[in-house]
């Protein structure tokens, strides 16, 4: 289940969106939408996690922002898209699980070891939510803009038709 709450416009210094903001009965989740996409095919998207050190503090550490600066400034030259935003911290960890894992990462480890190493699922992300918010404005293909085969896989199990995909390169 996945209701949506809320929806307005949103100005940003890539360009004008308008902001959904959808509830699944546990955590909010947003969709930034560009363009009409309703009952459109191969529609350039982005599924984007949030991250407290890279969104809110800046941090040099993690490339959060980076991924959502390029996906932005991709969507609005393509002239339309969509960026769908889930609360999953620390790749579904929690803020808690990725404090825990700094220490591992200094110490060269990737982000996803770094979690296992601290005692947290490698990944406990879930992107279902997604493929429902896709469902419910009416998009019927996607170009997603991933270097994660979960994502893929996920809304491919989930229905959504996935038309190519495009890795963030940084």
């Amino acid at each position: 289940m996945i209701v949506k709450l809320a929806s307005g416009p949103l100005k940003t210094k890539y360009g004008d969106f308008q902001e959904v903001l959808y509830y699944d009965g546990q955590t909010e989740s947003l969709a930034l939408i560009s363009g009409d996409i309703n009952n459109q095919e191969d529609i350039m998207c982005r599924i984007h996690s949030a991250c407290v050190f890279g969104h809110y503090f800046n941090s040099i550490e993690c490339d959060c922002q980076e991924q959502m600066n390029i996906s932005q400034e991709l969507i609005q030259r393509e002239g339309k898209g969509i960026i769908i935003l889930l609360d999953q911290e620390g790749k579904g960890n929690g803020h808690f699980a990725l404090l825990n894992s700094v220490k591992y990462k200094k110490e060269g480890m990737k982000q996803a070891d770094a979690y296992e190493a601290a005692g947290f699922r490698k990944d406990n992300r879930d992107f279902s939510a997604a493929a429902k918010i896709l469902k419910d404005i009416g998009v019927r293909s996607i170009r997603i803009l991933t270097n994660n085969p979960d994502k893929v896989d996920t809304l491919a199990r989930h229905g959504i038709e996935i038309t190519g995909i495009k890795e963030i390169i940084l």
